[in-house]
């Protein structure tokens, strides 16, 4: 295993959208969400430790859930958790573990990837990433594994690449904000699109140099910590400067503004268990495409439902067609699956 290789592992999300599984105190990454006997950030972790080496391997997560992190993943030691005491999206937490990883090792290469997606050929997804470590060995790059997009969806941002370009991996010509139905037919129609999977590569050269370049003022704060990372000093640097950083996603804060940014079409099965309807899609199904997590169920004239209960709860259902139905401890959810991505909003509303 390549010494060099390292990876941030992203688990500081909420899920709002899969309420009411997925709450604040325990966020659907922590959640064996198809019954395979592994939560899906177990998963993650055994997925990377194929390429890269455990002791490489570091989870961004918010301080509240380090136990179920350290919990689920045994063979984690606790510094390579890496708490963010506030929230602020994903450019400040990427740049604070990059710096860490190049004070370690400035010859590392490394990988940032979303705890919570399913990738059911594991094997095609090691050469896809073996094939972009190369690339950015090599190259001063920042690279990302694009989705081949299946049906126009308006949940995802989009990758356009250049047409003209033979080669396996692709020059990005830009990053596409998540667009409306029409304009999502349009790219698919085009060819040169990919899904923005939220899967990134790069040298740390490479990433360090793309802060200090677009976002010197994140970098200068960061900075300030370097003689701090690594050493017990850290985490009272973290406490002390972390909430002052922008809150700005790694897409705009870099991925959109650098010229040296390539995809490698991926070419393994990717669902990023989103919502309750991805979820659907990756479930067994009836004759009447009908998904049960946990339920003991009978069905008449339904179509199209998921149904999720606690174990063996017995739902009985008549006349219901594409509803996501869901009882969780306290709270029961009945909502059409064609109105899933409101589901994150009502969250929000109840916390008022």
């Amino acid at each position: 295993m390549n010494k060099n290789y390292y990876a941030i592992l992203m688990a500081g999300g909420v899920g709002s959208r899969f309420w009411p599984v997925s709450t604040t105190e325990f966020p659907k990454q922590f959640h064996d969400m198809l019954g395979s006997g592994h939560t899906l950030i177990q998963k993650t972790f055994s997925r990377l430790s194929q390429l890269i080496p455990i002791e490489n391997i570091l989870i961004l997560t918010n301080e509240k859930y380090n136990h179920i992190v350290l919990e689920q993943l045994p063979m984690v030691k606790p510094e390579q958790v890496l708490l963010e005491p506030a929230m602020r999206n994903t450019a400040p937490c990427i740049l604070y573990a990059s710096l860490k990883i190049k004070k370690q090792n400035p010859d590392a290469v490394m990988v940032v990837a979303p705890s919570d997606h399913w990738i059911e050929d594991e094997a095609v997804f090691v050469q896809n990433l073996q094939q972009c470590f190369d690339f950015c060995s090599a190259e001063n790059a920042l690279m990302t594994l694009g989705i081949q997009p299946t049906f126009p969806n308006t949940g995802f941002g989009y990758i356009e690449f250049d047409k003209t370009d033979s080669n396996p991996i692709k020059k990005v010509n830009q990053f596409r904000e998540k667009p409306d139905y029409e304009t999502a037919k349009s790219f698919i129609e085009s060819g040169n699109f990919l899904w923005n999977g939220g899967i990134f590569i790069w040298s740390v050269r490479a990433i360090a140099e793309a802060f200090e370049k677009f976002q010197p003022q994140m970098n200068t704060l960061f900075l300030e910590g370097w003689n701090d990372y690594n050493t017990e000093n850290e985490k009272q640097f973290i406490a002390q400067k972390y909430a002052l950083a922008e809150n700005v996603s790694i897409d705009y804060a870099v991925m959109e503004k650098a010229k040296n940014v390539y995809v490698l079409p991926a070419t393994f099965d990717w669902n990023d268990l989103g919502t309750w309807g991805s979820l659907h899609e990756k479930l067994n199904k009836d004759d009447h495409n009908n998904a049960v997590v946990n339920a003991s169920v009978l069905l008449k004239n339904s179509s199209n439902n998921i149904i999720s209960t606690a174990k063996d709860k017995l739902v009985i259902i008549d006349g219901l067609e594409d509803f996501i139905i869901v009882d969780k401890d306290n709270v029961l959810l009945i909502y059409p699956k064609g109105k899933e991505q409101e589901i994150k909003g009502i969250v929000s509303q109840l916390k008022m």
